[in-house]
């Protein structure tokens, strides 16, 4: 029996979880060993979700991006060679090669195998004693080579992580086990078509006719969610989550010796809907979570949270958004929620014409900031403020002064209408906006030159104002040169970091500096982490920076085992955290 969460009986947070073992299975790219399987009870009316089962497997650590297929069952078979009569028969025009697959998935962006717990050499420096915990982070890694049109945003969700304990390392990875990756594993080839990639010919709609017709007949459960976990990661009320914004979260667990294990997708005993933000909000002070779900018909945006003791509150509709606004992230402060509006939008019609992906930018648009009680009821609480031009992807920070303002750290996407095909053309300005509540007036301060992108800060100062915050330099996300300090009172950075030539990282994490409760610490003790990968030898290294440092010197160098493609967000759990969970 292993016990994963510490709420209260109440909740509707995961807590009782029964580990059993369960037949061989077999398994692309592994061997054969007893999996897991796993009974998730949810506390208020004793309800047994389906079991999920928890794959063990191991591979070669640089891995392929195509995957042996296992037998099928004839009705796979005939599907498998209709699709492929049907892709030699229908012709589409040439994909974007930002949807080709040919160039998606080329260099450090090509899938890799799972690994199991490893232990890794420092080959630079020592990792700090005071530096206990696992960092983790998520990414795209397509199980199998895509059948048509793949966007990165596609990819399978695998999870990348470095458990540090006393100066060693240990490194694992392993696949978020979603109902689409077990169904594809299942069956050897894909089933679930790239519907965010788009439709750009009949050939494109051959897989979603034939995953309609498998839904219709039973093959396929839509109700189990299709989402693919990739996104980030998110410790809310002890439990670690694997998050996308089209599904429902996947709650994981860290074994003491490394492993990532799978426990199941959480509907919250039914209360949640179908989807949610991969970036929603806790407040550790009162142990609340805060998140929205956005969806391409009216309400555009439904806000919602849990109480103290993980009890989903009423939906909150935002009707006061009148089109279908694509929104990544919000930010809380102590009494607001903050909803960026943008030019970015869901155009599902799109799809279905045969015109690519289904969204779009709509460059006439004029963004807004949209700032609610947190506690509110209705949208009636809603106050909007136009910002021309403040395209927010990520709001880093947000908090509230003593002059009746609200300050918010975002990045800004400048050329927004690149952002889905074009990603290197984009610069994300980070800037500083503060918004007076009582005149309505805005002030923009731009942080920086460079593209700042993947920002992180202590997670001390969740919701209150803080001084430092630490970013990954472009030239292209998810793909970073550096790493940056910004000094927010300052109103400029105070510490660079390059990684060298043909070296590039992603998201950039704050680790606090484990040095006891009764000793009180500067908000930047601590060390910035993040992986590394050098495309010149192909290896991948887990970097430890100082924080304080004004260069962020490197303290400690990790060389992984495997290679860590280029993903999007992770966290840093702390020993106490672990030990929650």
């Amino acid at each position: 029996m292993y016990s994963i969460s510490s709420s209260p009986a109440n909740t509707m947070w995961p807590q009782n979880v029964e580990i059993k073992n369960g037949p061989p299975i077999a398994r692309p790219r592994s061997f054969h060993r007893p999996p897991f399987k796993v009974v998730f009870q949810t506390p208020q009316q004793g309800k047994l979700i389906p079991p999920s089962s928890l794959s063990r497997s191991t591979g070669s650590p640089q891995g392929s991006s195509t995957v042996p297929e296992k037998p099928t069952n004839p009705t796979n078979a005939l599907v498998s060679f209709l699709t492929t009569l049907a892709n030699k028969l229908i012709t589409s025009p040439p994909l974007h090669p930002s949807v080709d697959p040919k160039f998606v998935l080329t260099g450090n962006f090509s899938p890799v195998d799972e690994m199991p717990p490893t232990e890794c050499l420092v080959v630079k420096g020592e990792i700090p004693r005071s530096l206990n915990g696992v960092y983790i982070r998520n990414g795209p890694n397509p199980q199998h080579q895509p059948r048509g049109p793949y966007h990165l945003f596609e990819g399978d969700g695998m999870l990348h992580s470095v458990m540090l304990s006393q100066g060693r390392a240990t490194f694992c990875s392993r696949y978020v086990k979603t109902y689409k990756y077990k169904l594809e594993r299942d069956t050897g080839s894909p089933m679930i078509p790239n519907f965010f990639s788009g439709f750009y010919g009949l050939r494109d709609l051959c897989p979603g006719v034939v995953a309609l017709g498998r839904a219709m007949t039973g093959q396929i459960s839509l109700t189990q969610g299709m989402g693919v976990a990739n996104t980030s990661l998110n410790f809310l009320r002890n439990t670690l989550f694997a998050m996308v914004e089209n599904d429902l979260p996947y709650a994981i667990r860290i074994t003491r010796e490394g492993d990532i294990e799978m426990v199941g997708r959480h509907d919250f005993d039914g209360r949640a809907p179908v989807n949610m933000t991969s970036h929603p909000k806790m407040d550790e002070e009162t142990g609340e979570v805060f998140a929205f779900r956005c969806f391409p018909v009216v309400p555009y945006l439904t806000y919602f949270r849990f109480d103290s003791n993980g009890y989903k509150e009423k939906d909150v509709p935002i009707f006061s958004i009148n089109s279908p606004t694509f929104v990544h992230d919000f930010g809380i402060t102590e009494q607001y929620a903050i909803f960026p509006d943008t030019a970015l939008e869901m155009a599902p019609m799109k799809m279905i014409a045969f015109r690519g992906m289904p969204v779009r930018c709509r460059p006439s648009k004029v963004p807004r900031v949209g700032i609610i009680n947190r506690y509110a009821t209705s949208d009636s609480e809603m106050r909007w403020f136009e910002v021309p031009g403040f395209n927010a992807l990520h709001i880093i920070k947000a908090w509230e002064d003593d002059q009746s303002g609200i300050t918010i750290v975002a990045t800004n996407m400048l050329k927004i209408e690149n952002f889905f095909h074009n990603l290197d053309k984009v610069h994300f300005s980070l800037e500083k906006l503060r918004i007076d509540m009582k005149t309505g007036e805005t002030t923009r301060t731009v942080l920086s030159k460079r593209s700042l992108e993947f920002g992180s800060t202590n997670p001390s100062y969740a919701g209150k104002k803080n001084r430092y915050v630490y970013t990954a330099v472009g030239p292209q996300g998810p793909k970073m040169s550096g790493v940056v300090k910004i000094d927010l009172e300052l109103g400029c950075e105070v510490a660079f970091r390059s990684y060298g030539d043909g070296c590039f990282g992603g998201e950039v994490m704050f680790a606090r500096r484990d040095a006891g409760d009764e000793v009180e610490l500067d908000e930047d003790d601590g060390f910035v982490v993040s992986y590394v990968h050098n495309e010149r030898e192909n290896e991948t290294r887990f970097v430890v920076m100082d924080a304080k440092s004004p260069t962020l010197d490197i303290v400690a160098a990790v060389k992984l085992p495997g290679r860590v493609p280029y993903g999007f967000h992770g966290i840093f759990l702390g020993e106490k955290e672990l030990q929650m969970m």
